[in-house]
């Protein structure tokens, strides 16, 4: 059981330093070839499919990241505020704006980190409404 846990916090970091990545327009050779497949390791996290997350309204997402422990939320929330900002900026339609930004409060309130990549972009989304 710790291994489990072990190793689906290590996706939740990898996949958010590949998104972080993206979003700063600086990914790596092996990222840019290889596609990354969000069903797949949506379902090795949260054990659903990312059409089934990005499905979820930002509470029901909160309530699915507060079923996990409490030191592995900020985890949780940054993995889902980048994965939402990158698909709202692939065009995908202004709800994921919206959880994206919820995701990053979530974020900065349980992290207590300052970040000020994630601020820019809770402040370019508010911008838009």
């Amino acid at each position: 059981m710790i291994q489990d846990k072990d190793f689906t916090l290590r996706l939740i970091r990898q996949l958010t330093q590949s998104l972080e990545k993206l979003l700063l327009g600086k990914p790596e050779e092996s990222l840019m070839q290889k596609e990354l497949d969000f069903d797949a390791l949506m379902k090795d996290i949260f054990k659903i499919k990312f059409e089934e997350v990005s499905s979820k309204t930002s509470e029901e997402l909160i309530e699915l990241v507060e079923e996990r422990e409490t030191k592995d939320h900020a985890d949780y929330y940054e993995l889902l505020g980048n994965l939402f900002y990158f698909h709202f900026q692939k065009g995908r339609g202004l709800d994921f704006a919206q959880k994206s930004k919820v995701m990053y409060q979530k974020y900065l309130q349980t992290s207590g980190v300052f970040s000020l990549p994630i601020i820019n972009r809770i402040k370019s989304i508010e911008s838009i409404f």
